[in-house]
């Protein structure tokens, strides 16, 4: 691939057309803002020119209810021998272009699996796609070619390609994306008008569930109109089992025995499912789930203090396989929890606190 055209220079679109960019591809950059293509040319994503022919390859980086409507206009003008679209739901946009009568053979279906709470080319970055799926769908039409291009374009963002049909895609990112961005949002907004005393007592958990809680409205309701049915669908046996467990709690309020033990039976029970289910998300690099154990440790909320954590854990040559960090209340402090191999945490733990730190068992 030498030439590339980016119709669409948000947080999807300038981040691939930065990772092309820095790997020799010419890229040309579009959007219905002249402004945002210009931002995006600005940042090092290429050029806000036309393109004097046609390109290799259109990456289509629309919303999905614009997406079908931009590739037909795009693949009519003969703008690139192939034409690609990221979009975050792949079944509706094809078969709008097999409504309009294209010829599909120069498409292919693409959804990069990454993205941030923000949006806009000043969001962007070049690794953003680095190690994270990028699922393609290519039609019984798609020309070999066409395909080799999309690789290629995985390849340059550094992804990893994941074959799917376009309809499997949906109903899985209903599951693993669209469904519990909803609940998110719904736990989230329980916070809205609650009281600022309990709102200060938020700590980790409630921070990694809301977390996606923080991303544009508008973008996802571009995304959810257009995977509305496997959703709701995910969204009925969520109220079945919230239903269930509204039972169950209701029921540990009881004065009799017999109705306490079938409450905490079915509180076990989806705490349980939520077990067997949480084990199944693949762990570091995509592979399967792996066990760490934590070493917990204190630190000042200050410059540098990280910096010299992983240093100090890499004299002692033990890998940190994750980290998360819950600040204090009220303190400038926080309490950084290192995730090592169960082998590891003798090791790191004499080594930290040979160096000082303090250690929280």
């Amino acid at each position: 691939m030498r030439t590339a055209l980016v119709i669409g220079t948000g947080l999807i679109g300038t981040s691939a057309a930065l990772a092309l960019a820095s790997r020799g591809v010419v890229v040309h950059l579009a959007d219905h803002d002249p402004e945002q293509a210009r931002t995006a040319a600005a940042l090092g994503a290429g050029t806000d020119e036309a393109p004097d022919g046609p390109v290799d390859l259109a990456i289509v980086a629309a919303p999905p209810a614009l997406v079908a409507g931009v590739l037909a206009d795009a693949m009519r003008r003969g703008v690139a021998r192939g034409y690609l679209d990221v979009a975050s739901v792949k079944g509706g946009p094809r078969r709008e272009l097999e409504a309009l009568g294209l010829d599909l053979s120069s498409y292919i279906g693409s959804h990069p699996m990454s993205g941030r709470e923000k949006s806009g080319p000043l969001a962007a970055t070049g690794d953003l796609f680095e190690g994270r799926p990028w699922v393609l769908t290519p039609t019984r039409d798609t020309d070999t070619e066409v395909l080799n291009l999309a690789l290629e374009l995985v390849s340059h963002c550094r992804a990893v390609p994941v074959v799917m049909d376009a309809d499997a895609h949906d109903r899985a990112v209903a599951l693993v994306s669209h469904m519990p961005h909803l609940v998110s949002s719904m736990v989230a907004a329980r916070l809205e008008n609650a009281e600022e005393a309990a709102v200060r007592l938020c700590g980790q958990g409630i921070r990694d569930v809301t977390r996606i809680a923080a991303s544009d409205p508008r973008m996802w309701i571009d995304i959810l109109s257009a995977n509305p049915g496997p959703v709701a669908d995910l969204l009925t046996d969520v109220a079945g089992d919230l239903e269930e467990t509204v039972r169950a709690l209701r029921a540990l309020q009881s004065a009799d025995d017999s109705k306490r033990r079938e409450g905490a039976g079915g509180i076990e029970d989806v705490l349980r499912r939520g077990n067997a289910g949480q084990v199944r998300v693949p762990g570091k690099h995509g592979s399967a789930p792996r066990v760490y154990e934590v070493v917990a440790v204190l630190i000042d909320d200050q410059p540098g203090q990280l910096a010299r954590i992983f240093a100090d854990a890499g004299m002692a040559g033990v890998n940190i396989e994750d980290v998360r960090i819950e600040h204090a209340t009220g303190q400038q402090a926080g309490l950084v929890q290192l995730m090592v191999e169960p082998k590891s945490v003798p090791v790191l733990t004499s080594a930290l606190r040979e160096r000082g730190w303090a250690i929280r068992q």
